[in-house]
């Protein structure tokens, strides 16, 4: 059984086809990569995914499980969390705070634990806090847990933001441009983590991104949007050599 399936959704805005029968199967431990020129529907097919828009049409599969058109906050307690173009760390908090954050959604206890010590409560940060600190020593980030996310460079403050999505221990991970602004040691920083922790947890990764040199190197499947048509599916070299691949970025001669 696929981790994610995703069956010919569609979703228009008016009169703009937006997603138009897109299909994705991604299993455990996987890397998929979406690629398409500007508005050729890629984070629509990730909000589509997240419950932010509902599908027109189609379905949405997690781990056997119909999750189309569920409300966000179900579909991140099933198993999917997601980071955004652009960086949304909270300025006033520490990286363990900014970490820490998204656990308090995923706790196991209930408003008398949060109002009252109970001994599930404690377990529960302590649970949060060491989940915490093991990503941060992953990502190489340990020394700058009680740090404020506005004085990391823009590479550390990615790696926090990833940090983050990880600690909803997510089946399916969606990773939306996440090299924007990184310096190329940055990005092969980036490339070695992604292909780390998704073997290492054993989640599946759905990428969007321009940075065509990280996407080539790191997914086992490239699929190629273009005004929400899929034009192309295939590995790194097959999509590289596709007509309508190489027209939909570098157009024909009339």
């Amino acid at each position: 059984m696929a981790l994610l399936e995703i069956r010919n959704i569609y979703k228009n805005f008016g009169g703009i086809k937006a997603i138009n029968d897109f299909s994705l199967v991604a299993n455990k431990g996987e890397i998929h990569g979406i690629i398409g020129p500007n508005g050729a529907g890629k984070t629509t097919i990730f909000n589509t995914v997240t419950g932010i828009y509902n599908a027109d049409k189609g379905e949405i599969f997690l781990d056997g499980k119909d999750i189309t058109n569920l409300p966000q906050y179900q579909i991140t307690r099933l198993g999917i969390a997601r980071t955004f173009q652009n960086i949304r760390l909270f300025s006033g908090l520490t990286v363990e705070e900014n970490i820490l954050c998204a656990f308090d959604f995923m706790c196991k206890y209930n408003l008398i634990g949060g109002l009252f010590p109970t001994k599930l409560r404690f377990k529960e940060e302590k649970r949060a806090r060491e989940l915490c600190r093991n990503y941060l020593e992953i990502f190489g980030m340990l020394e700058y847990i009680n740090e404020k996310p506005e004085n990391l460079s823009y590479g550390n403050q990615r790696k926090v933001e990833i940090a983050r999505a990880l600690m909803c221990e997510p089946k399916i991970l969606l990773l939306d441009e996440p090299a924007a602004g990184l310096t190329p040691t940055e990005v092969s920083e980036l490339t070695d983590l992604l292909k780390y922790v998704s073997k290492k947890f054993g989640f599946a990764v759905l990428l969007i991104e321009h940075r065509l040199d990280l996407v080539m190197s790191i997914c086992e499947k490239i699929h190629v949007l273009n005004f929400g048509e899929t034009i192309a599916v295939g590995t790194a070299e097959e999509v590289q050599n596709d007509p309508k691949v190489i027209e939909a970025y570098l157009g024909v001669e009339e």
